[in-house]
């Protein structure tokens, strides 16, 4: 007797799956689609963009080594507009890799080859980061910057800045404990990071966004041989 197929509830996670390859397509479309999520696949950014067109998705995955517009390319050009969770697949697993793509916005990346149930354990935790927390109420101020821990929301005189899940995973992790020094190993652990050096990458990007001067920052302070804190009022 044929089993039934899985009903998906319509409020599910929307993933967008983008890579050349038709088999990791196929794997990963039925592999989330049986793990509960409703899952779009596209074979390079011109199929991307056409969705996103439409679609609102909740967590794209791109491959790095596509032909045409790569997906570092990809990433940059849709952070630009969106604050989706952006996880990074990468053939070749070097650092510099790595580092480039957080660089252009992603949250999370995962080297090839990579076990499904590894990519669906990031993606989880990508969405429940970007989640907005519907407990935690409290607000932190730091020049005209106001944090707001619960929301994971960030205003600037007034007026939101647009951050990534990864921007802010690290500055909740720096508001719950302010004015206190944090280890970059402990941040890259609260953050999913993966490695000391990605964070150093992610308080770069918030530094441009919340300093006057990035060069010659006030607020997240980099703490000589420990780490990094911020500096609440």
């Amino acid at each position: 007797m044929k089993a039934a197929k899985k009903t998906i509830p319509e409020d599910a996670a929307h993933v967008l799956i983008v890579d050349d390859d038709d088999r990791i397509r196929s794997l990963l479309k039925r592999y989330l689609s049986e793990n509960g999520f409703r899952t779009s696949v596209a074979g390079n950014a011109k199929e991307a963009r056409a969705l996103m067109a439409s679609v609102d998705f909740d967590a794209l995955v791109l491959d790095v080594t596509m032909p045409g517009e790569t997906g570092f390319e990809l990433t940059k050009s849709v952070r630009a507009a969106s604050n989706v969770p952006i996880l990074l697949l990468t053939a070749r697993g070097l650092a510099e890799d790595r580092i480039e793509g957080l660089e252009m916005g992603a949250d999370d990346y995962l080297s090839k080859p990579f076990e499904p149930r590894e990519l669906l354990l990031r993606i989880n935790s990508l969405l429940r980061r970007s989640a907005p927390a519907g407990g935690e109420k409290r607000e932190v101020k730091f020049g005209g910057c106001t944090f707001s821990l619960g929301r994971s929301e960030l205003r600037k005189n007034g007026e939101p800045v647009r951050l990534t899940s990864g921007e802010a995973a690290l500055l909740k992790a720096l508001a719950q404990k302010p004015r206190e020094a944090i280890s970059r190993e402990a941040l890259a652990e609260q953050t999913a990071q993966g490695m000391e050096r990605s964070v150093d990458v992610q308080v770069t990007r918030l530094r441009k966004k919340i300093e006057e001067d990035p060069r010659a920052p006030i607020y997240l302070q980099t703490v000589r041989g420990v780490g990094y804190a911020l500096m609440t009022d």
